[in-house]
């Protein structure tokens, strides 16, 4: 009687251990597709405006600690997934992993989704990289050949008819149509104002009409501008109007207006934040009687030393290096033009500050601190919750729940595209 070979304990270990890694890795999986389930719904709501941030993917890489690229990652596949139910199904189950995932989604369409699925499912992680690179590769092709056929096909005729009428035809590339439409849109535009001041119970145009006299100011604009690539027009400087009163207490009655239109007493205090500003002294009558030197609100200097200090936007999780400095207490209201009294905040967070409800102020120590409009601390790096429980217990995984139905077969990638692309044969 012959008994079983008795293997050695090192190898039943390293055989239990493969076995509790492959599962844990399963039940991550699942984890995973319930995260990105969670990042979609999230992401639609805009819950991430409500702290501040600019993206989903820049309220990931603040709120959980991802790297900004990876959380850009996740945020792509979340939205590409409640179009690809049967993807998004494989997935929820651990039959495919997020590697694959992530690769399938840069391509896969409602049509194309369950021909992709079948290589993820039988292959590696390898194998659906190669084919979706080869796939997406191939739609490259497929679409340069397009778009060397719109090229070729553009033409535009003009003609004088019988009757005098000019006729237009023609076929215009995407670039240039679309440019043509905006042009139009604009000349449109003014054409209804204009006619929105004439007299009532005029003859209204239909829209073809509107916009047959629209191609006429188009024309007349570029043979007054000489058609001349070379005359891109001067530059322009923005000039604000607000009074000191105004810009002290934003209750206070008074002049507030950006290049003759008025605007809020909080937006001119935030552009008065960093800007070149010219002091003048009115009379009772309103006439200047004095103007001051223009001088920087931030010298050069300490605009030096501060950006050197802050390297970017200061509001938590923001990667922006395009800032403009704020005043914590503003100049206006006798804060100092210092370092200690100047964060750097881009564009859209300084909006936020003086427009937006968010406050900032400089604790003891020098930390900055900001609040929601609500007043909830916005920490600098949040902690992540403590885990309770299983990670996913309803999920039914087991060992080799994620093992592909690969039998080590070469792949034949020309084979599987030609096979598999719609766009692939033939060519």
């Amino acid at each position: 009687m012959l008994s079983e070979p008795r293997l050695h304990p090192d190898i039943v270990a390293a055989e239990r251990l493969g076995n509790e890694i492959a599962e844990l890795s399963a039940h991550i999986e699942v984890a995973m597709a319930r995260l990105l389930d969670k990042i979609s719904e999230f992401d639609a709501l805009g819950g991430w405006s409500h702290a501040g941030a600019k993206s989903c993917a820049e309220w990931l890489a603040w709120r959980v600690g991802l790297h900004l690229r990876a959380a850009y990652e996740r945020v792509r596949v979340a939205r590409a997934l409640p179009n690809l139910p049967l993807i998004s199904a494989a997935f929820a189950r651990a039959e495919i992993s997020y590697s694959k995932v992530r690769a399938l989604t840069r391509v896969a369409t409602p049509q194309t989704e369950e021909l992709l699925l079948t290589v993820a499912r039988h292959g590696t992680a390898t194998h659906v990289e190669k084919v979706t690179r080869a796939w997406r590769r191939v739609d490259r092709n497929a679409e340069n050949r397009e778009a060397e056929q719109q090229q070729r096909s553009r033409t535009l005729s003009v003609y004088q008819d019988e009757d005098g009428m000019f006729v237009v035809n023609g076929r215009l590339t995407p670039e240039v149509g679309a440019v043509v439409c905006q042009a139009l849109r604009a000349a449109t535009d003014r054409l209804y104002a204009e006619r929105r001041v004439k007299a009532p119970g005029e003859y209204a145009p239909t829209t073809g009409q509107v916009q047959a006299d629209a191609l006429g100011i188009i024309a007349e604009a570029a043979l007054h501008h000489d058609l001349d690539p070379g005359s891109s027009g001067g530059r322009y400087q923005v000039v604000l109007h607000v009074d000191a009163a105004v810009l002290a207490d934003p209750d206070q009655p008074g002049q507030s207006a950006l290049e003759g239109s008025h605007c809020s007493a909080e937006h001119s205090r935030r552009i008065a934040c960093d800007a070149s500003r010219v002091l003048m002294t009115h009379n009772a009558d309103g006439r200047v009687i004095e103007v001051g030197a223009r001088t920087r609100t931030i010298p050069a200097a300490i605009r030096q030393a501060l950006q050197h200090r802050d390297g970017g936007c200061r509001f938590p999780g923001c990667p922006s290096r395009f800032t403009q400095g704020h005043h914590i207490q503003h100049w206006a209201n006798g804060g100092p033009t210092t370092l200690s009294n100047l964060a750097s905040l881009c564009r859209r967070h300084h909006r936020f500050v003086h427009e937006g409800g968010f406050q900032v102020e400089r604790l003891p120590g020098g930390v900055l601190q900001f609040r929601t409009p609500n007043g909830w601390v916005i920490p600098e790096a949040p902690a992540l919750p403590d885990v309770v429980g299983e990670l996913t217990p309803d999920a039914q995984v087991d060992a080799r729940t994620l093992t592909p139905n690969w039998d080590g077969t070469r792949l034949d990638l020309d084979h599987v595209i030609w096979a598999m692309h719609p766009r692939a044969r033939g060519h």
